[in-house]
């Protein structure tokens, strides 16, 4: 008896050991009378998702969207692949992806022409090629970063572009002999290049006489008039007088126009019956697992339409919209590029968030601070009156480097839209269904959760990528 009184007043029911017995209730006693407050469950996988929100959402009835464009000819300006086994070797088939190559499959004339290539090394600042010489080489950029220099109005040197790894230049010259280069090329990086020179492409197609005939068809056809985007010329007569005899013209389609299907991502929600019967107050047990998985599904679809193969912007931009950094981090010179890309009605710049700490860490070298704008109630940074909106779908590699993203949106302006179909049964949001699948014999409630999508991109200029952005650079 006398051993609890002392306890008692040792410790009190606050679980104070101040040495005197409790005068009231204490708190951890009384809180088992009270109601608690609770928030609904939180999810730090949630971002704010701005490419879902900016995207205008047209319908694909018949789960499909079919972009239909003017003939356009490819002219062969994609990116060549290597292979590295101590000697760094291009993978013939991708020679396919030289302008001169385009649409040739011939297997063996192509490992003819890459066992010809050889292996080159040079430094930062060394030149490659110069302006006026003879070009009597083909290049191909296995690793590294070159810039393109060209004379300027005043006779000074400026920045035409910046080549980097799957690059090439040069190949197109090898079809005439008497050509000379009317550009200088200088390594910025340490750079390997395969080199092809006049005497080795000549030797391979003196064998060849598909390629030499294939050869012919593209001189031909660089014959053939175009605009700057490959399509077919409109012809159109102006400014003149009396009775000119008009030009003829048409306005020629693509046979074989892309079509997008719509894609999906699924899952099974399951919910005990006991748990959906009576643990609903104060909050539905199945609202809230509901809300949270449709959370997960937008998540995943955001990524999908920046990370897809078949449909993601990274992978579906024009080689020709994929710019390259200047010096590595993403500076104003560098956006200002990437705005070039994309001059027509810009609308938006995605970068993830850590891609957007690097431009403004060199904006505040350069003593540059851009300018915050409203967006949906929140202020973001923006560049030229674009906004800059955060992304964490953009990958980063584990070199820290990532991307940066340009679009032009909207089916008026020929831009990038979103993709999905409302209507569809069960339909719980737009183009995002909840159906009822079922009870098991465990008393286990199923519900399909499914969300439908695509997105198409109108015009190749509709969209244009920063590559290669370094995110740690913190030298000046």
């Amino acid at each position: 008896m006398t051993e609890s009184l002392e306890s008692d007043v040792r410790t009190d029911s606050n679980g104070n050991g101040n040495g005197h017995a409790p005068l009231s209730l204490g708190t951890a006693a009384a809180r088992n009378l009270a109601t608690t407050t609770k928030s609904v469950p939180q999810m730090q996988a949630i971002s704010s998702r701005w490419l879902l929100k900016v995207l205008p959402w047209v319908e694909a009835k018949g789960g499909a969207f079919r972009v239909n464009r003017r003939l356009s000819y490819t002219v062969g300006d994609g990116r060549v692949t290597f292979t590295s086994n101590g000697t760094i070797r291009v993978v013939p088939p991708e020679l396919a992806e030289l302008p001169i190559l385009r649409g040739f499959d011939d297997e063996d004339v192509l490992v003819a022409l890459a066992n010809r290539f050889q292996q080159r090394e040079y430094q930062p600042g060394d030149v490659i090629v110069e302006f006026g010489n003879e070009s009597n080489e083909a290049f191909l950029i296995a690793h590294g970063k070159v810039n393109k220099l060209g004379l300027g109005e005043f006779g000074d040197q400026t920045v035409l572009g910046t080549l980097a790894n799957g690059d090439h230049f040069g190949d197109e010259s090898l079809t005439d002999p008497s050509s000379i280069w009317d550009f200088t090329v200088k390594a910025v990086t340490p750079v390997t290049v395969l080199t092809l020179d006049q005497r080795a492409y000549d030797e391979v197609v003196g064998q060849s006489p598909a390629l030499q005939e294939h050869i012919a068809a593209f001189v031909a056809g660089q014959a053939r008039k175009g605009n700057p985007h490959g399509e077919a010329e409109i012809e159109v007569a102006s400014g003149h007088e009396g009775e000119f005899d008009l030009p003829g013209t048409f306005v020629d389609y693509e046979l074989a126009p892309r079509e997008y299907e719509l894609s999906v991502a699924q899952t099974v929600l399951r919910v005990h019956s006991r748990v959906a019967d009576l643990y609903n107050q104060p909050m539905n047990q199945l609202d809230q697992q509901l809300r949270l998985t449709i959370e997960a599904l937008r998540e995943r679809q955001e990524h999908e339409l920046v990370n897809n193969r078949d449909f993601g912007l990274l992978h579906n931009a024009d080689l020709k919209q994929r710019i390259h950094t200047r010096s590595g981090p993403p500076t104003p010179d560098d956006l200002d590029d990437l705005l070039a890309t994309v001059w027509k009605e810009p609308g938006y710049i995605l970068a993830h968030p850590k891609a957007i700490a690097a431009f403004g860490r060199e904006c505040s070298k350069r003593g540059i601070y851009p300018t915050a704008i409203d967006m949906n109630g929140n202020k973001v940074p923006s560049w030229r009156g674009v906004p800059i909106l955060p992304c964490n779908k953009i990958p980063v590699t584990q070199n820290n480097t990532s991307s940066m993203m340009l679009l032009r949106v909207g089916e008026h302006n020929q831009g990038v839209v979103g993709l999905h179909q409302t209507g569809i049964p069960d339909e719980y949001q737009p183009g995002l269904s909840v159906r009822f699948m079922g009870i098991s014999e465990k008393a286990i409630i199923s519900y399909l959760v499914s969300a439908y999508y695509s997105a198409a991109v109108l015009v190749p200029d509709a969209l244009g990528i920063l590559e290669n952005v370094e995110l740690g650079r913190t030298d000046g």
